[in-house]
């Protein structure tokens, strides 16, 4: 009998080695102020901006998600994507809670600035374009595409996710431990699922040069956002009015840099730097932050708990 060489199983596509599980979160936000760090309006505003900005990106994530699915030939790598697709659905639930009750609830008109994101997500970045379809040799094309945009931007959501779980100002600030367990459960769930969005881009077919580029073109989008969006609130805010908030204005990035110094925001010279490990060729997801360090906060989460 002719024993033949037994043949090594073919690698996984998926680098995600503990699971992910969807932690049905809800938050009270009765007793959150809007400036949720004391005597940090800046601070404030500039980062509950983020629940304007995520809820329809990552609703968007989880439509183009589910077109790849079908394409997706690693049993692995298809089970990490439909729990990616279930915590993003969270995040995006647990923010938009966030709009209609504390932001909304302290008097702030959110809806034109999230009319703007609902455009770039579901016009521009839509299956069809500007309601064009597209021909079908450039379908795959325009998912795998939108695949890199968001694997550039999960990438980005790590490290500020790396950045909430080890800021140590806000707690000594005194900041609203409501809204801090927002960012940091979030923030940790996307270390948590770092790896997922890089796996499936490679997987389609997504290459170093277009990764290259899109990150060229998401990177910057997003801070232009954020401004955008933090100058949205800040015009709403009477301590503002004399500075005309805006983002195509120098002073709310001279001001974003000043306020860095006392640790209630990420520098954007810091951002910049861990921001360009993406464009190495030998990038990988799982240098970028520790599992195990999201998964401990994931343990004290008060929300995370409840949930459970």
């Amino acid at each position: 009998m002719i024993a033949f060489p037994r043949r090594k199983p073919a690698p996984t596509a998926s680098r995600t080695d503990t699971p992910l599980p969807q932690r049905r979160v809800r938050f009270d936000w009765s007793d959150t102020p809007l400036e949720w760090i004391p005597g940090q309006p800046f601070a404030s505003h500039f980062i509950n901006e983020i629940n304007l900005l995520l809820p329809a990106g990552e609703f968007w994530f989880c439509r183009v998600y589910s077109q790849a699915l079908p394409l997706i030939t690693d049993d692995a790598l298809r089970a990490d994507v439909q729990a990616f697709m279930r915590q993003e659905a969270m995040h995006a639930r647990a923010h938009g809670g966030a709009i209609a009750e504390y932001l909304n609830a302290h008097g702030i008109e959110t809806e034109s600035n999230t009319r703007q994101e609902d455009w770039l997500f579901q016009t521009l970045l839509a299956d069809a374009p500007f309601g064009r379809a597209l021909p079908a040799p450039l379908q795959r094309r325009w998912l795998v595409f939108r695949l890199g945009i968001i694997a550039a931007v999960e990438h980005m959501t790590c490290v500020l996710g790396r950045y909430a779980l080890h800021n140590t100002a806000w707690d000594e600030a005194g900041a609203d431990p409501t809204l801090l367990d927002l960012l940091r459960w979030h923030g940790a769930e996307e270390i948590e699922h770092r790896n997922v969005a890089f796996d499936l881009y490679r997987h389609l077919g997504g290459g170093y040069i277009s990764r290259y580029y899109l990150a060229c073109i998401a990177m910057p989008t997003i801070f232009g956002l954020w401004a955008h969006g933090a100058a949205h609130i800040m015009r709403q805010d009477p301590r503002f009015a004399d500075r005309r908030p805006s983002a195509l204005r120098p002073w709310i990035w001279l001001e974003w840099q000043r306020q860095s110094r006392g640790g209630h925001l990420p520098s954007l010279p810091w951002l910049m730097r861990r921001e360009l490990s993406f464009f190495r060729p030998d990038y990988d997801p799982r240098d970028e932050a520790s599992t195990e360090e999201a998964l401990a906060y994931l343990e004290r989460s008060p929300a995370a708990r409840d949930a459970a």
